[in-house]
């Protein structure tokens, strides 16, 4: 493949993530991630996506489920008093299939414990299921790739209104069952423009995401903090426009921390 002329496919990124690309195609996968801010976008995305489970999966099972050294100790026991107890003249492979016929059934109830951990948590009433907030920071690359205007400097900084524009409700809620938060609260979300049209982003779903109020530090007010600097920038000279686009659509977090040199969100802006 030859990477300067298209993308990365999901595989070799998941690769690169894990470090796990061969040494033969490392230098061109570098080469590429250089310079295709998308593949760079994606990648992130990747690399949250695993970095969310693996947090997801210390706060939410870690200490629930019990430790495997006793039940071991018991099924050993338990055995050893069925191989003590059969009679001689029984054919030898009996007790291997007891054996298997024990180990299925603890796999079998440490699947049914498990399950029951990674069954939705539903309300006090029957019928009533629990409102869940997912965290979202950063958009899917896939459905959220960002979209721009072609529009000079001088267009963007000409605009006298560089708040967002409203965002209509069924485009809304098109943008929720994309991202599959359909049944989400949505005051707990702003459906954000990945490149704000205060930087020339376009009206297009492709440069909409839910982006979460508060049930992250890096959530819509920071991103607002880093579009407002990101527009001084480019009209003050300092920051080319196309560079502000492609760095707050490839990952909002990463321009931030450039931006504001800082690795978390400031306090008050």
């Amino acid at each position: 493949m030859k990477y300067g002329h298209s993308h990365l496919s999901d595989e070799q990124l998941l690769l690169d993530v894990e470090g796990e690309i061969s040494p033969r195609t490392d230098k061109l996968v570098r080469s590429h991630l250089d310079a295709c801010w998308q593949c760079r976008a994606r990648r992130q995305g990747i690399e949250n996506a695993i970095a969310d489970f693996a947090r997801l999966h210390q706060r939410e099972f870690d200490g629930k489920l019990p430790p495997a050294d006793g039940p071991r100790a018991l099924l050993r026991a338990h055995i050893a008093q069925l191989s003590a107890a059969a009679p001689n003249h029984r054919p030898r492979w009996l007790p291997l299939w007891r054996r298997m016929g024990w180990a299925l059934a603890a796999v079998a109830c440490g699947l049914v414990v498990l399950g029951l951990y990674l069954v939705p948590s539903v309300g006090s009433r029957q019928g009533q299921p629990r409102t869940r907030t997912v965290v979202v920071s950063v958009p899917d690359s896939r459905l959220t790739p960002g979209a721009v205007i072609l529009m000079s400097r001088q267009a963007v900084c000409a605009q006298a209104n560089t708040r967002n524009k409203a965002v209509p409700l069924a485009l809304q809620r098109k943008v929720f069952r994309e991202y599959g938060i359909a049944g989400a609260e949505p005051r707990a979300y702003e459906v954000d423009y990945l490149v704000t049209p205060a930087l020339g982003g376009a009206d297009d779903i492709r440069n909409l995401w839910p982006q979460s109020y508060s049930d992250t530090v890096w959530n819509a007010q920071v991103k607002d903090a880093l579009e407002d600097r990101l527009r001084e920038m480019v009209c003050d000279g300092s920051l080319d426009l196309t560079q502000a686009q492609q760095e707050i659509a490839g990952n909002w977090i990463a321009a931030y921390k450039k931006y504001f040199h800082t690795d978390k969100p400031l306090a008050k802006h």
